[in-house]
């Protein structure tokens, strides 16, 4: 043979060779697995999990075969979209609302904050397991934030409502003790975390309680009244005076766009999780107020409720169902249900206990702490989810805390791959919802506040959610998702603040 016909041949040869082993490669990886570079940016410190043809430990076939009702192709998640968006219209209008599960509340917020506001102002935020109370205080140069987290008793959560408001009066007059604000009266912002039902600035129904609460003569009534009421028994009715009422997502709505003008749309994945978005006030059939210039209303969706009239069933695995069954409001709250931090980590147990059961993992045995509800917390997803490939620190750790001390490498593997599906589930669940409103809002830019410890501590969250709009978001509208700092707190601030220079009391 020819010297060069030898070289072309060697050639063809290592080609042949790199394109098969290649192709090997990418047949052992999950699509998803293989990084493409989404429209939006990405944190610096996520990129290696992004890496491009990154080779991963394998999982047994019959594990990946039992966990496919949790992947959710393009497909799917625009069907699921769809469904969203024909629930928003049904929340919106008049001869629909009673019967939509996703409420579309009106807020009566109407403009968003200018970056002019000043004042001193308290903002009390009451939207999970503990009570937050914080003295923001803004001038033409900064915003300067004080705050102290109290916690709520689970006995308080399910206790009197009197019992509750008793105990959040009590904390405000702990905070402005210490703070030495009893010479002063403060305007006060009120964010409630539930869905209510408004009819002002001022005034807001509870609907019904979320997140394991379950308080007794608190739904059906003001809870801005209910408040007030507990200030005057405790005595500091001169001090405080409420002039607001927000959502917690209408907060973090409010603190992005503070900074951020073009923010329209306010998402929460935290204990809970809910969005809003502002709209115009004319798709708004229930809005009765008056027009203060805007034309827009910001609008409270409630999205956790989407799926009670079982539009999501069929999406739904036999672990949600078991999950719902044994939760204080069951068939209530679907959507939350597979996204929020209160239930991914029981999500994750529910699997774990399951295949453990069937011999999938730990070799058929398992512990008392792993069969025990409510102890795998969301916390535990994160940190598994944290440990760089091929490592394992915190999840043997975890393990380890459970009394699964006999958890071999291939159960790390398998105990991590369960989490990563459950997780980007949830992601993708959020991206669908966060692509609708971008959608119907139809800006060509928009920046996204989101908030939440599930967005905050998951270190893969947001790249998810970035990689996944931008598959689901019509062609020309570019956005960015930017992380609300003390969002519920500055809201509540900045509403207080408009409702102040406004006189809107």
């Amino acid at each position: 043979m020819k010297p060069i016909f030898h070289k072309y041949f060697i050639c063809i040869a290592l080609t042949v060779f790199f394109y098969k082993c290649n192709s090997d490669m990418q047949e052992s990886c999950r699509p998803s697995d293989v990084y493409k570079p989404p429209r939006g940016s990405i944190p610096v410190d996520s990129k290696e999990y992004l890496k491009c043809n990154k080779m991963r430990p394998v999982v047994p076939a019959k594990i990946k075969e039992k966990l496919r009702s949790f992947f959710l192709n393009d497909r799917t998640l625009l069907e699921i979209q769809r469904r969203l968006l024909i629930d928003i219209n049904k929340g919106l209008a008049k001869n629909t609302h009673d019967t939509a599960v996703v409420k579309c509340y009106v807020t009566y917020v109407q403009d968003l904050p200018t970056g002019n506001e000043e004042g001193k102002f308290l903002a009390l935020d009451l939207s999970g397991a503990g009570l937050r109370i914080l003295l923001v205080e803004f001038t033409k140069e900064n915003v300067e934030i004080r705050s102290k987290l109290f916690s709520i008793p689970k006995h308080i959560m399910l206790g009197s409502g009197e019992h509750l408001f008793d105990h959040v009066a009590d904390c405000v007059y702990k905070f402005m003790k210490e703070e030495n604000l009893l010479a002063e009266t403060l305007p006060l912002g009120f964010t409630f975390g539930f869905p209510v039902i408004q009819k002002s600035l001022t005034s807001g129904i509870l609907r019904r309680w979320t997140k394991g609460f379950n308080c007794s003569d608190v739904e059906g009534h003001d809870v801005v009244q209910l408040l007030q009421n507990a200030i005057n028994r405790r005595g500091i009715e001169g001090h405080v005076k409420v002039l607001a009422l927000i959502n917690d997502t209408i907060g973090t709505l409010l603190s992005s766009a503070f900074q951020n003008p073009d923010t329209r749309i306010g998402v929460i994945v935290s204990t809970g999780t809910n969005a809003c978005y502002l709209e115009k006030q004319r798709r708004a059939e229930l809005f009765d107020g008056i027009n203060m210039g805007s034309g827009n209303v910001l609008i409270n969706s409630e999205w956790g409720a989407f799926g009670d009239d079982g539009s999501l069933d069929f999406i739904r695995t036999s672990f949600d169902k078991e999950l719902d069954d044994y939760t204080v409001n069951p068939g209530k709250q679907l959507h939350e249900k597979m996204i929020s931090g209160m239930y991914l980590g029981e999500l994750v147990r529910l699997v774990l206990e399951k295949f453990t059961k069937e011999g999938l993992l730990f070799k058929g045995v398992g512990s008392d702490l792993l069969f025990t509800r409510d102890r795998f917390p969301s916390k535990y997803v994160s940190d598994i989810e944290a440990d760089r490939f091929g490592t394992y620190t915190n999840c043997i750790e975890i393990l380890e805390e459970l009394g699964l001390k006999q958890a071999t490498e291939q159960d790390y593997i398998n105990v991590r791959y369960i989490c990563e599906c459950i997780s980007k589930r949830a992601a993708y669940l959020v991206a669908s919802g966060i692509s609708a409103l971008l959608n119907r809002i139809s800006e060509s830019k928009v920046t996204v506040g989101i908030d939440g410890k599930v967005y905050k501590y998951h270190p893969h969250f947001h790249n998810l959610l970035v990689e996944k709009i931008s598959h689901l978001v019509k062609p020309g509208i570019q956005f960015e998702l930017k992380l609300a700092e003390d969002s519920n707190g500055m809201g509540a601030a900045l509403i207080a603040a408009v409702a102040e220079q406004y006189n809107i009391i």
